[in-house]
């Protein structure tokens, strides 16, 4: 017999060739699963396009942008593969994502749902993309008020893409004006009285006028005379 014969080793190698089509097959379906949950949730987001939930990387990109988050931010999932800092990249990983669990805390906010749903999506991201796709709740963007983040630089969504229905932002704080002539005063600081006109003396060694005598009042009308007696 051949020492280095393995009777075992033909199966090892079949159960490892059957490992590995199992998990291609079992990620194929979950990504044939996750793209079709996305073009519903588009659909309802009015995104045009439904080819844009089947392109890989970049259907995450579109669900950043519904949730109110800068799409190029996801490009830190690759921070891992570059040599330099690889030993940093599950920290790039994490960071992206915290930020899809922030997506998709928007998304069911503009859904119309309680923000405990987003629980849903950190523990099973698949179911709470497949009940958001198929469930009878209506988008709305302006249904909640626009993101505390939307002015930030980094944070915030600034790109415009064709076929992709524009989020609300938060309005930039204007800076008080004053208006013309206004002048900010000073501690202590007490306005002018305003200051009368001075009343009018009479010349001196001048007597005023005396006024008017009130008019006499109307004589009473004499009583008629009293009857004539009668004749005899």
């Amino acid at each position: 017999m051949d020492p280095y014969y393995d009777p075992y080793g033909g199966a090892f190698a079949a159960v490892m060739v059957a490992v590995i089509v199992g998990s291609l097959l079992f990620a194929a379906l979950g990504y044939v699963l996750t793209a079709w949950f996305l073009m519903k949730l588009f659909d309802k987001a009015g995104v045009e396009g439904r080819w844009r939930a089947w392109v890989p990387f970049y259907n995450g990109m579109v669900f950043f942008k519904l949730g109110d988050i800068n799409p190029w931010l996801t490009f830190f999932t690759f921070a891992g593969v570059i040599p330099i800092i690889n030993y940093i990249g599950w920290i790039g990983s994490l960071f992206v994502a915290v930020l899809a669990a922030m997506a998709a805390y928007r998304i069911g906010l503009k859904l119309g749902k309680q923000p405990a749903w987003v629980v849903l999506y950190i523990f099973l991201p698949i179911v709470w993309l497949g009940i958001m796709a198929f469930d009878s709740s209506r988008w709305d963007a302006y249904r909640v008020p626009a993101a505390s983040w939307s002015t930030n630089g980094f944070l915030g969504d600034r790109t415009a893409w064709s076929g992709i229905p524009a989020q609300p932002v938060a309005s930039p704080a204007q800076p008080g004006y004053a208006q013309p002539g206004y002048a900010p005063q000073q501690p202590g600081y007490a306005p002018p009285q305003a200051q009368q006109p001075p009343a009018q003396q009479p010349p001196a060694g001048s007597q005023p006028p005396a006024p008017p005598a009130p008019p006499a009042p109307p004589a009473p009308p004499a009583p008629p005379a009293p009857p004539a007696p009668p004749q005899q």
